[in-house]
């Protein structure tokens, strides 16, 4: 098979003389070697980086792509610049000569380029292959040696140790199928050599991890009976019917009933040599005439790949097994491509069905009423062969002869646009080679269940293969012309290749018209559709939404006021107004139907265009308090949830009292510390949302104190663009409202995420407003802890002096105020100014009584800061050893409390004191916890600094 257009063509730009001395092995941890010799990667997401390239080899993988990747929906704005470091250090480690390039740099991204058996997945795919074919001809000794071999290629999971990303876990997960079909094909091979004792260990192992593997149930009772163990391997169908109702709720499929079934009754014959068909095998009827009823396929299509060797895997079974019906079941979302998808592989595999191709629209999701099963079955008939007149005249007799011309054909058959399993069941062969593809926006999850279908969703196009559409359309040289535009189209389409297509053709259709013009026009979401409305995108839209039962449909029009990018059913259910428990079977129709995406337990996704969609209908059909009421319900979640997570996280910073909670709503408040933690790290890009759409929406308030919760989790982690972001937005909502307690918050938080991302003369501009307001208002407490933040911006700028008096000043005040709390945490900063100032007696005395407070308060955070501050004065006074027990002490704390920023920070000052101790081991460790925890907060401009220590730290090897 020729490659794909857009990988043949990145591969056509490479010289054709590549070597390629290094080997990748991805079937276990990442390593590379060349020449025999294991070749350093480099950081995590350095690794990462490589994964990504070595798992889509010969392809272009967009620099979006990568950032997406290794930051998620927010990278960094350095990402780009990042990314290069990252293949530059790649390219460094992985060929010394220069002019040797494994990483190419294509417009747009990257490109690695591996000859054939340099990955151990091609080694193990070659294998298989062969040991695949040699099963297939009747060799079963061949085939043990080959998969043998394969098998031997993994060692352990593939990239272990890597934190895989959703981007490469799916992959990853495709690797594993891949080896546990292997597995059990090297079993195949096996017990056709009735090696069947051998295999029975390996077997029992497999099932022990995979209980639901019921090919590998069926091998280990065969294996078992032909060892006269007649009881175990009855025992082993008990075992396989109980793991596959605890774990599904369903019971085992129709092959391993007969199989039980032949067992029971001693029926199980002799291992027949692989690749024999038995003489009582009735021949393949000659049919009445071969149907070609495919439609015409849509040209110019493009990606899909990895859909396509599945549908074929799938649909063409295993390679000399026994003969059965193979069913697919293409589902996704209106506008997916779910019907180009699957004439694409009909014709290109419609010579694997030389009895024909047969064809029906079943109208499940259209203006038109869906076609009844009995009707379809006269079409099929017919197009069998079957005049009219002899047609039966009720769908169980139709359905039997339907069966009957098909048992002994290699038939496909493409029912397309189904509404649910029930249209589908009576339209199914009953044997035979043939295949079936079934398309539908139902997950048609009763097919599997009952059926054995073996499901296929499909997601939105890729980047690359969203390029490659927009190219095939309207030609490489005017996407390239306009590359900015070409990826906001891409973006703003959401990836759906039905928008894109409307889009490419509304283009096509005016040669001059610039592509910008039609990105500006996609930008505002409430006309997005407007745009879009040539292609009949809202109609398409629609067929699903009749679909929905009263209740599920209001639901979907409530979602589209959500704004994104996820929510959870708690979430859901406070925009209802219901419990979770009304809820839920609501969110499970929409996400049957595909309008709702479940990408985690839980967690559902609705794609932009839906979202738009549904936002119309809120509009249009909810009445104005019903929406505000709405609105006001899902910021009450979400702050009421965030809050106490907030005091969990930071339960010593100064509370800022929420508005009273709406006594029956869906609140989730976290019942400790960790699982505050991860509620905000699932929720943060979320609640970033949320607070901008309060802020704009006219729920002020509730924007305002979702800023301060946010505080609490992104500050620590080192996430200062948010923070910025959010606190940018409380400010503008705050002066709207004339709320100056607000605006003095939103200042104080937005100086010091200022301070953070390098900005000092914004930061004292807001700093300084900060200080004035609460004075105005004679809140004590914040002025205080806005005169510490005075001094560490005046610090970081050089004005020692000027720093000392404001720390002297924040000292007086929070002793005006009585706090223990805010007098130790300003003794520590004043101790930290005679440091600087080397009035070293004054600091010792300043922080050793601010450490002596905080510990009899338990204040964790600020004794890891007072523990830090007197690590820097002891390294001043040469007393490295109490330095660094200081710092060491200051880590853990500051590792307790999830403060990441600072225990970087510390961890690069204690490199400097095992330096200065002569611990070079013991400083590069420090020196790389650092640089690990600064790569995880974004790619700090820190990280390059402390990796030039550590490679000042030794000389470079000569050898």
């Amino acid at each position: 098979m020729p490659p794909p257009p857009h990988r043949a063509a990145a591969a056509d730009a490479l010289p054709a003389e590549v070597t390629m001395p290094v080997q990748f092995d991805l079937l276990g941890p990442l390593t590379a070697t060349r020449d025999g010799r294991v070749v350093t990667l480099g950081s995590t997401k350095q690794q990462l980086l490589l994964a990504a390239l070595l798992l889509r080899p010969g392809e272009i993988v967009s620099t979006e792509e990568l950032a997406a990747m290794l930051w998620g929906d927010h990278p960094p704005q350095s990402a780009k610049a990042n990314i290069r470091t990252y293949v530059r250090g790649l390219r460094q480690a992985l060929a010394p000569d220069p002019t040797e390039r494994w990483i190419r740099t294509i417009a747009g991204g990257y490109l690695m380029r591996v000859e054939p058996g340099v990955r151990d997945i091609d080694r193990f795919d070659d294998a298989v292959a062969r040991g695949r074919g040699a099963l297939a001809a009747g060799d079963p000794a061949r085939a043990k040696v080959e998969f043998a071999a394969a098998l031997r290629l993994w060692r352990g999971v593939a990239l272990a140790g890597l934190p895989l990303p959703g981007v490469l876990a799916g992959p990853v997960a495709d690797l594993d199928e891949r080896r546990l079909l292997a597995e059990e094909d090297y079993a195949a091979a096996r017990i056709a050599l009735d090696e069947t004792a051998a295999v029975i260990p390996r077997l029992r192992a497999l099932l022990d991890r995979h209980p639901l593997r019921q090919r590998a149930w069926a091998q280990l009772m065969t294996s078992r009976y032909r060892t006269g163990d007649v009881a175990g391997a009855l025992a082993a169908f008990r075992q396989a019917r109980q793991a596959l109702v605890e774990h599904t709720g369903m019971d085992p499929g129709p092959g391993l009933i007969r199989l039980h079934d032949a067992i029971l009754h001693h029926r199980l014959g002799p291992a027949e040599p692989a690749g024999h068909r038995s003489r009582d095998t009735p021949p393949a009827a000659e049919p009445a005439g071969l149907p070609r009823q495919l439609p015409l396929a849509r040209p110019g299509f493009v990606g899909r790949d990895a859909e396509l060797a599945t549908l074929g895997e799938i649909l063409a079974g295993p390679p000399g097994g026994p003969a059965g019906v193979a069913i697919a079941t293409l589902s996704g979302m209106a506008g997916v491509g779910k019907t180009t998808l699957a004439l694409h592989w009909a014709h290109q595999a419609a010579d694997r069905f030389p009895d024909g191709q047969l064809y029906v629209n079943l109208r499940g999701y259209a203006d038109a009423d869906a076609l009844a099963p009995a009707d379809a079955l006269v079409t099929l008939l017919e197009a069998l062969g079957v005049p009219v007149a002899r047609i039966p005249s009720s769908i169980d007799a139709r359905a039997g002869l339907y069966r009957s011309l098909l048992a002994n054909r290699r038939t496909l058959i493409v029912l397309d646009n189904a509404r649910d399993a029930d249209q589908v069941r009576p339209l199914l062969p009953g044997a035979g080679r043939g295949a079936v593809v079934v398309t539908s926006r139902d997950q048609l999850t009763g097919l599997a269940a009952a059926e054995g279908a073996h499901p296929l969703t499909l997601d939105v196009l890729t980047e690359s293969e969203s390029m490659d559409l927009l190219r095939s359309r309207l030609g490489a040289e005017r996407v390239a012309a306009e590359p900015s535009a070409t990826v906001e189209m891409i973006n703003l389409t959401g990836r759906l290749p039905l928008g894109l297509s409307i889009v490419a053709a509304r283009v096509a259709a005016k040669p001059r018209y610039p592509l910008e013009s039609v990105a500006a026009q996609l930008r505002p979401p409430a006309a997005r559709l407007g745009v879009l409305a040539d292609g009949d995108i809202r109609r398409v839209f629609s067929w699903s939404y009749q679909a929905l039962s009263p209740d599920a449909a209001h639901l979907l029009r409530l979602l589209g006021m959500h704004p994104g990018p996820e929510l959870t059913g708690a979430a859901a259910a406070a925009l209802l107004g219901r419990p979770p428990a009304r809820t839920d079977p609501l969110l499970q129709e929409l996400t049957r139907l595909h309008l709702l995406t479940e990408h985690l337990p839980d967690r559902y996704a609705l794609h932009d265009l839906l979202r738009s969609y549904a936002a119309e209908l809120a509009g249009a059909s909810e009445h104005a308090d019903e929406r505000h009421a709405a609105s006001l319900r899902m910021y009450d979640h979400y702050l009421h949830s965030a809050h106490p997570a907030a005091m969990l996280l930071q339960p010593t910073w100064t509370q800022v009292a929420p508005v009273s909670a709406l006594p029956d709503n869906v609140h989730v408040p976290p019942p400790d510390r960790a699982a505050a933690m991860a509620w905000f790290h699932a929720e943060h890009p979320v609640l970033l949302r949320v607070l901008r759409q309060a802020a704009d929406g006219g729920f002020e308030q509730y924007a305002c104190q979702l800023a301060w919760s946010l505080a609490a989790y992104l500050a620590p982690r080192g996430l200062f663009q948010h923070q910025l972001a959010a606190q940018q937005a409380a400010l503008a909502a705050a002066e709207r409202t004339g709320d100056l307690d607000a605006q003095a918050l939103a200042s104080r938080m937005l100086a010091r995420a200022l301070m953070r991302l390098g900005d000092q003369q914004a930061a004292e501009h807001h700093l300084q407003r900060a200080l004035g307001l609460y004075e105005q208002l004679g809140d004590l407490d914040s002025l205080a802890l806005s005169l510490r933040h005075y001094t560490e911006l005046c610090t970081e700028c050089g004005r020692l002096d000027e720093a000392l008096k404001h720390a002297t000043e924040a000292l007086r005040v929070a002793q005006q105020t009585g706090s223990w709390y805010a007098q130790a945490r300003a003794l520590n900063t004043k101790g930290y100014l005679h440091a600087l100032t080397e009035d070293y007696p004054q600091a010792l005395t300043d922080c050793g009584q601010a450490l002596a407070q905080q510990e009899r308060m338990n204040d964790r955070v600020g004794q890891a800061a007072t523990l830090d501050s007197l690590g820097f004065t002891y390294h001043q006074l040469g007393e490295y050893g109490r330095a660094a027990d200081c710092y060491e002490r200051s880590v853990s704390r500051f590792r307790e409390s999830g403060n990441r920023f600072h225990e970087a920070l510390t961890l690069l000052h204690l490199g400097e004191t095992r330096q200065a101790l002569a611990d070079l081991a013991a400083a590069e460790d420090a020196w790389q916890r650092a640089a690990r925890i600064y790569d995880d907060l974004g790619d700090h401009p820190a990280a390059d600094g402390i990796r030039r220590r550590m490679t000042a730290l030794s000389p470079p090897d000569d050898h």
